[in-house]
């Protein structure tokens, strides 16, 4: 059996949608294995464009799609996304979508927790999208989270509300904000429990199944590794681990079963939200990456920000994310310009380094040294195989591959699905 699991390269955003969605086609299973309703993927099928935050990518396909027990899972916002996808002619019901039973829950008073703390921090803002996912990533640590299977059990429910009510109206009384009600949120979760409890069940199970019937099975990560909230630019990161090793944890199976791990990076770099970012540019290059790429944020719509491509970041990726191959996408957005620059590394206080620091302040100071690389003026976009690009856009990936040290499996040339470049099959192990 040959699995795949997905992951970002850089600070999420960089084309997993489309990747995931090439390589569901060819899955049987995609599980979701971290994350909330905070991350977003775009999927072009056709004339129908999907924007799925919750959704596994698979279910696009017709294939069954797991939520597994990482992620933190806001109901509202499922329902109202399947209920979305069923408006463009998708079916999404328990016979093509599965959720771990163990799954915590986002509850309305995680997003309130969420903003409140945010406008607290004034200029220091964390930078997250305001929707729940840390307060409820903390509450799974802490060991008062709500999951799926309590909905099953009203006096369960009932017991469990009084604790985390008793957590968070204490600190949003402390900053100045709405307390909850523990009726309101017991009736609406009782609410909910018909809803979603028919999707609910054991995936570890399924899961198992999947191995000894020799089912291929495609691991679907959210944000990336340097969203990681260990291996991050922290605390500038996101709630949980990004990195393949979170996949068995996330979805219940064994690390053997994770398979081949394929990161996502682009053909430049972007960011969301706060945080360093040495290869940033202000100038009009930067606001060309941007217009031409199409930058904004699929749950947001935040703008990105963009900079040249940072070797060094996701080099560091490849290391600590397990990554085996990558999948360059977006290179269409670098043609026409003249020159191409790579960050190789950064010079810090005087002294050159070949990583990013864990230190916060290290990190703010880390100034990138550039290697300059000729640019080309054709089109790439479209490109189907490596016959149809200038030779000064191979040589920048082959570039990139030596100074990531990861081969490029995968190479995107456009939003369209088939506008790929397959160097090796991720499936075949």
């Amino acid at each position: 059996m040959a699995n795949v699991a997905i992951i970002g390269a850089q600070w999420g955003d960089e084309g997993k949608g489309k990747v995931v969605d090439w390589l569901a086609s060819r899955a049987d299973i995609v599980v979701r294995f971290q994350g909330g309703h905070n991350a977003g993927h775009t999927l072009v099928v056709g004339n129908q464009t999907y924007k799925l935050s919750l959704l596994p990518s698979g279910v696009v396909r017709g294939k069954l799609g797991i939520i597994g027990n990482g992620v933190v899972l806001d109901p509202d916002a499922l329902l109202s996304e399947i209920a979305r996808v069923q408006g463009q002619g998708l079916e999404v019901s328990p016979h093509n979508l599965r959720i771990a039973e163990n799954t915590p829950l986002i509850l309305p008073l995680h997003p309130a927790l969420d903003k409140a703390r945010e406008a607290a921090r004034g200029g220091d803002k964390i930078g997250t999208t305001g929707r729940g996912i840390g307060p409820a990533y903390e509450d799974k640590v802490g060991r008062r989270s709500i999951r799926i299977c309590d909905l099953a059990e009203p006096d369960t429910l009932s017991r469990k509300l009084d604790e985390l009510l008793l957590h968070h109206n204490s600190l949003l009384k402390g900053l100045g904000a709405e307390l909850f009600e523990k009726q309101a949120l017991l009736d609406a979760l009782l609410a909910l429990a018909p809803k979603l409890l028919p999707f609910s069940e054991a995936v570890w199970e399924r899961l198992d199944e999947a191995r000894h019937s020799n089912k291929r099975v495609l691991f679907e990560g959210a944000q990336a590794v340097m969203l990681d909230v260990d291996h991050g630019t922290y605390p500038y990161v996101t709630s949980s681990n990004t990195v393949a090793g979170n996949a068995a944890a996330g979805a219940g199976v064994g690390p053997h079963m994770v398979g081949t791990v394929l990161g996502i990076a682009k053909a430049y770099t972007t960011r969301v939200g706060s945080g360093p970012f040495p290869t940033e540019l202000f100038d009009d290059i930067g606001r060309r990456l941007g217009e031409r790429g199409r930058e904004f944020g699929t749950v947001t719509g935040r703008p990105r920000r963009c900079g040249w491509f940072d070797a060094c970041l996701v080099r560091q990726a490849v290391k600590v994310g397990g990554i085996q191959g990558l999948a360059l996408t977006k290179l269409d957005v670098l043609d026409g310009l003249t020159e191409l620059k790579i960050c190789t590394g950064y010079r810090i206080d005087g002294e050159v380094v070949k990583r990013l620091p864990a230190a916060a302040g290290a990190q703010a100071k880390a100034e990138p040294i550039y290697e300059t690389l000729e640019g080309w003026s054709e089109s790439t976009q479209g490109a189907r195989s490596w016959a149809q690009l200038p030779a000064t856009a191979i040589k920048y990936v082959k570039r990139i591959e030596e100074l990531v040290e990861a081969p490029v499996t995968l190479l995107s040339t456009s939003p369209e699905r088939d506008d790929t470049i397959l160097v090796s099959d991720p499936f075949a192990g």
